[in-house]
């Protein structure tokens, strides 16, 4: 099983000397390029035009026009588009995160993808070429690859070929600390090995047709295949206890109503330096893509006085591998059992819009895109004085929160916003009397109620407060009756 565990975790570090050389491949299917910004401004006019047409009848001798419905539909898919730039721009980034450098850059342009290559034979040549003058250890492509363009790839290039889902995988391998994640992220990769271990290069591929060779190889990658099948079912049940242990943790915490609060959003949002400054905690918070992995949960309190638990989770990515949300459905129930989403998005990134539909498409995939949920626009910092003053004043209307989680800026105002959605454990405000000789209960008032006002009557306190209805059950006897 040796030499599998190593193919599955074949990745882009590793290297002896450290850093290991790159070259990045982009892929432009004709759906991303700077020229189809054109294309978006048409499918925008298309809609405004459908939209002055609907209930018009048009002229015979027009062009058929574009229904509201598919007008629409076009602006949508161009306004959740990177362009073929942007897209090698956080590609270059995720290289970064696993500890690579790159060395050359290559856009490729077609209106279809190559069966065979993805990209084409000249253009396999071509990379063949940098890559041997550049000496690259590897070279990443910005898209899958089928089994057969990874064989075929791998036959034709002087180095290593790894897809984009194998360098997330990667990244995740390198991330992972706590056994969960380790398993968690061992399954994804050897779900994504299984049916490519024919395009995993010589070592694993059949052995040529002819006399005295028909047989052994089949028999060694059947082999392979029920060793690989069979570790995935031992993850898989490892994986099993500890969602079962995870549930029985979640059913202690909500046997005393403290409703969950997750963090969700793009990788790199700023959601571990938000939660470090929501809750004083001390996780890692790196510029590095995808370096939180395994969910972290604290209490904070709110202006209120109830309190919330906040969970901190992985981030998403654009086209992030299924097998991976399938492997971290563990990690991702914290989002699911959330009451309240806080959709933490990068006010800075100049495509936030194309990051907050990949963030709603994984929710989606989780069914929870329902779930009440606060857009919290972070780093407000690094926008210059008129465009920040813009945000803020237009947060005011939006039910945005604009914070910066560097500095602090906002938070009180997190917080309120956070305290307006919750439904769970609503506040009840009431009239309350207590002999001045319950100091116990006279503390958890002061600890989990607001107080508007105290005054004293010989031996009682008489109070005016707010608080939780869990809290103002147990008070039941305090409560004075209306007259």
């Amino acid at each position: 099983m040796g030499r599998l565990q190593s193919a599955a975790k074949d990745g882009i570090a590793g290297g002896a000397g450290g850093l290991e050389r790159a070259v990045l491949v982009g892929v432009d299917l004709g759906v991303r390029s700077r020229g189809n910004r054109a294309a978006q401004a048409g499918a925008r006019q298309a809609a405004v035009c459908a939209d002055d047409l609907d209930g018009d009848e048009p002229e015979t001798s027009a062009p058929p026009q574009p229904t509201v419905s598919q007008a629409r539909a076009a602006q949508a898919r161009a306004s959740t588009e990177l362009d073929a730039e942007e897209s090698l721009a956080e590609f270059r980034e995720l290289v970064s995160s696993a500890g690579g450098v790159v060395v050359a850059e290559v856009l490729q342009r077609r209106s279809r993808p190559d069966p065979a290559t993805l990209i084409g034979t000249g253009k396999v040549e071509e990379i063949a070429g940098i890559a041997a003058s550049t000496e690259a250890d590897l070279v990443l492509f910005d898209h899958d690859l089928t089994p057969t363009q990874l064989r075929n790839l791998e036959k034709e290039l002087p180095c290593r070929v790894l897809d984009r889902t194998q360098l997330i995988l990667d990244i995740f391998a390198r991330h992972a600390s706590t056994s969960e994640g380790k398993l968690q992220v061992e399954l994804a990769q050897l779900e994504y090995l299984l049916p490519r271990l024919t395009g995993k290069g010589k070592a694993m591929s059949q052995l040529g047709g002819g006399i005295g060779t028909r047989g052994p190889g089949e028999t060694k990658l059947e082999t392979d295949r029920r060793q690989i099948q069979r570790r995935i079912d031992h993850v898989k049940l490892e994986l099993e206890s500890v969602r079962r242990v995870r549930k029985q943790q979640r059913q202690r915490r909500e046997s005393v109503p403290v409703p969950t609060v997750a963090l969700v959003g793009y990788t790199n949002a700023g959601k571990s330096t938000l939660f470090n400054q929501l809750t004083g905690a001390q996780v890692l918070q790196s510029p590095r893509m995808f370096a939180t992995l395994d969910p972290k949960l604290r209490v904070i309190d709110l202006p209120s006085r109830r309190r919330v638990l906040l969970s901190d989770t992985v981030g998403f990515i654009r086209n992030l591998p299924h097998t991976l949300v399938t492997s971290f459905r563990a990690t991702l129930e914290e989002v699911a059992q959330a009451e309240v989403l806080l959709h933490i998005r990068d006010a800075a990134s100049t495509y936030g819009d194309e990051q907050k539909a990949q963030v709603e498409r994984v929710l989606g995939e989780l069914e929870s895109l329902g779930k009440p949920r606060i857009e919290v626009l972070n780093k407000i910092d690094l926008l210059g004085e008129h465009e920040r003053d813009g945000l803020l004043e237009r947060s005011k209307t939006s039910g945005e929160v604009a914070v910066s989680a560097r500095t602090g800026d906002g938070m009180d105002a997190l917080l309120l916003a956070i305290d307006r959605t919750l439904h769970s454990d609503p506040l009840v405000e009431a009239e309350l009397r207590v002999p001045q000789h319950e100091g116990a209960v006279l503390a958890a008032i002061e600890a989990g109620m607001v107080v508007y006002s105290r005054e004293y009557e010989g031996n009682l306190v008489r109070l005016m407060v707010s608080g939780p209805a869990s809290l103002m059950g147990r008070l039941r006897r305090y409560r004075m009756r209306d007259e």
